[in-house]
């Protein structure tokens, strides 16, 4: 069962890559501080989680249904690398060394990227090919930024209770790009269905075919109570930012973060069933 604990242990490193992502769009020297040590400790908890959960399943020594020891102690050592950057970036916070908070989250958000490249791709079955390889990231990365943008604009949102005087437009960044985005992964997932279909090997376009012959009815539920539903919440969001409420769109935004989570759930169950990254 390594591969389906593999799975869903990605959903954490999507979290915190995206999560890390996502700290660079308030601007830092206008925002209390407070958010920027509460929002990293929670990403790094993300990628500690990931680092931990992979090194537990190398110790059990891989398996023949999933990645081997030796993948999932490399994915599990790059995310171990990217931690470090994190905490180095957490404790300057406390401090106005800005040269070294600076390299320190650069560092984990390269770090970061490269850990969930290696882990993505570690689930991918020998024999898929290049074509389902270049589906596995994209998806990966666009997975990663909604997850990252939908639970950064929340814990966002809770600022204004802190500070009253915070300009509205802070968090309309947040939306829009979290618009895109959403736009951007219902792309990525329709071309992670065709590229494979189309382009991908004769192993690649049988997991295609096994996804519509047995689990159309599972696609159809990741679309609609991931993407499609979050869309919907984060329009309304736009909407309640005009008048403007923060805390209302704050709420919206947390029903957000639940109908991400669980399209990225059913995802992960997807690709455990099929091998197709969704």
């Amino acid at each position: 069962m390594t591969r389906f604990a593999a799975c869903f242990i990605l959903v954490f490193g999507e979290l915190a890559w995206g999560g890390l992502f996502a700290l660079a769009i308030p601007p830092f020297f206008n925002v209390e501080r407070g958010f920027y040590k509460s929002s990293a400790s929670v990403y790094l908890a993300a990628s500690l989680t990931t680092a931990v959960g992979l090194g537990l399943l190398a110790l059990r020594g891989g398996a023949s249904a999933g990645p081997g020891a030796g993948f999932l102690w490399t994915a599990s050592a790059l995310w171990t690398l990217s931690s470090a950057a994190v905490c180095v970036y957490l404790y300057t916070l406390w401090t106005e060394d800005g040269l070294l908070r600076s390299r320190a989250y650069a560092a984990g958000l390269g770090l970061g990227l490269i850990a969930l490249i290696a882990n993505v791709m570690l689930l991918m079955p020998p024999g898929f090919g290049a074509v389902a390889a270049i589906a596995y990231v994209m998806t990966a990365i666009t997975s990663s930024m909604v997850l990252g943008l939908v639970s950064g604009a929340m814990l966002f949102g809770h600022w204004y209770l802190i500070d009253l005087d915070m300009p509205v437009d802070y968090l309309r960044t947040f939306v829009r790009l979290l618009g895109f985005v959403l736009i951007a992964d219902l792309i990525a997932l329709g071309l992670a269905i065709a590229l494979p279909a189309i382009l991908g090997s004769a192993s690649a376009s049988a997991a295609v075919h096994d996804l519509f012959a047995t689990h159309s009815g599972l696609l159809a539920v990741r679309l609609l109570l991931g993407p499609i539903a979050t869309i919907i919440l984060v329009w309304m969001c736009w909407q309640t930012l005009k008048i403007p409420q923060t805390m209302a769109a704050t709420g919206l935004l947390y029903i957000a973060v639940m109908s991400v989570l669980v399209g990225e759930m059913l995802g992960r169950f997807i690709m455990f069933r099929t091998a197709i990254p969704l």
